[in-house]
């Protein structure tokens, strides 16, 4: 947990009060602890050295970016995952290098492919066969890229964040033939070069007998078909805690596990073990993040339910309402027992617009209070929207007691500067 109560019983993040950062700030507002998304990522790269397999851990950009986040991840040589035009322009905007930028995205547009190519990312992986042609077009010069694969797996999570069964907009099935013909025509294309194959089976994994199996097929397939590739990319997808009951996935025991498994599997078919890619994100930044915000209106109604209305909502958090998440709150100002189960409410016009729907909460809750949210750290701010026109809140860093500012909060006249009278 990046959050502890002081011996004043305010909430405290990096030694600093949260209370105070409310109260100075304002609200709704991220706050990151800066030293455990470090923490997180030095772990990835101790499990791997440990494994003393060629590896490479690139941070997937979706789950939160900004410029001092992607400089973050430079500072941590980590390499970076983006899927769209917007996360690689950023990337380049914090003047991280292009070489060690893969671009990701199931529909892929003519322009995000000549952007890519035009900044000599790493390499582009391609999720369609129709993209082997574009990119063999519009490339100037050889570009390697990575075939994902849809290995036809369902890992044991939400149906919405799967995304290796059969039936999945995402990659090339194994299974119809389909990721054996990309490979044969980019091997006939002049510009590509084939550099490895990506699968991806789904996110908020928690443990590792999905990714394990997955892998072993996938090897078994690549050895079948006469395949060699210099990188197997074992995608992301590893889980966090949310609340009690939820298990973090064990980035140590874990990443053993993985890697002993490959090098057992490969010795076994004898297939030269490949580089392994990992792409964390929400593993990275989604414990290391709260959400703060300031409660309004409380309506009980008796025998049915008490709402706790807060000054946000679905636009910044949108994970409850689109995949029914659970999630933590914690009473910002003071330390007092949670003796009283609550529903922490947004202040969107959505029947649907709730933060958590069993809150444990003290009784004692009233207007003005700071509430936390827990684990919000990853898909939160990057999915915000403006719906009802709210801003998007600011998104702080702390470290050694002191916190910077690393997005601002919207403005009001930025929320029409696109408008035309």
């Amino acid at each position: 947990m990046a959050v502890k109560y002081n011996e004043y019983g305010e909430l405290t993040m990096g030694g600093t009060s949260l209370k105070t950062l409310a109260q100075s700030f304002g609200t709704p507002a991220f706050v990151y602890d800066e030293d455990e998304i470090r923490n997180q990522m030095r772990r990835y790269h101790e499990a791997f050295r440990k494994s003393g397999l060629k590896y490479n851990i690139s941070y997937a950009s979706k789950a939160f970016t900004c410029l001092q986040m992607v400089k973050l991840v430079d500072e941590e040589d980590l390499q970076l995952d983006v899927v769209s035009e917007g996360e690689l322009y950023t990337a380049l905007a914090a003047g991280f290098d292009p070489s060690r930028i893969h671009f990701h995205g199931n529909n892929k547009t003519k322009r995000e492919i000549q952007y890519a190519l035009e900044n000599h990312v790493g390499y582009i992986v391609i999720d369609a066969l129709e993209e082997i042609d574009l990119i063999n077009k519009y490339a100037s010069e050889p570009v390697d890229v990575v075939v994902r694969l849809n290995p036809g797996v369902e890992a044991h999570t939400h149906e919405f964040i799967q995304t290796g069964q059969e039936d999945s907009k995402f990659g090339l099935s194994i299974k119809h033939g389909l990721a054996k013909e990309a490979i044969e025509a980019i091997n006939d294309k002049e510009k590509l070069n084939l550099k490895g194959v990506h699968f991806h089976i789904g996110s908020q994994i928690e443990g590792t007998e999905a990714m394990i199996e997955t892998a072993k097929l996938v090897l078994q397939w690549l050895k079948d078909n006469n395949i060699e590739v210099e990188l197997l990319n074992l995608g992301g997808g590893f889980g966090i805690k949310y609340v009690d009951g939820d298990t973090s996935f064990p980035i140590e025991e874990g990443i053993a596990e993985i890697t002993s498994a490959i090098k057992e599997t490969a010795e076994s078919l004898d297939y030269p073990v490949p580089e392994i890619g990992v792409e964390p994100g929400r593993s990275i930044v989604g414990e290391a993040g709260v959400t703060l915000y300031e409660v309004g209106t409380i309506k009980e109604i008796p025998g049915v339910n008490k709402y706790v209305s807060v000054d946000g909502g679905m636009s910044d958090h949108i994970r409850t309402a689109l995949y029914d998440a659970d999630y933590e709150a914690l009473l910002v100002n003071r330390e007092e027992e949670a003796d009283e189960t609550v529903t922490v409410a947004g202040k969107l016009c959505e029947s649907g617009d709730i933060i958590v729907r069993e809150a444990k909460l003290p009784s004692s809750v009233q207007r003005g209070d700071y509430l936390a949210i827990l684990s919000t750290g990853a898909y939160h701010y990057s999915m915000a929207s403006n719906y009802n026109q709210m801003q998007k809140p600011p998104v702080f860093f702390m470290k050694d007691g002191k916190a910077r500012e690393v997005i601002k909060r919207q403005s009001l006249r930025q929320l029409i500067i696109n408008d035309t009278k």
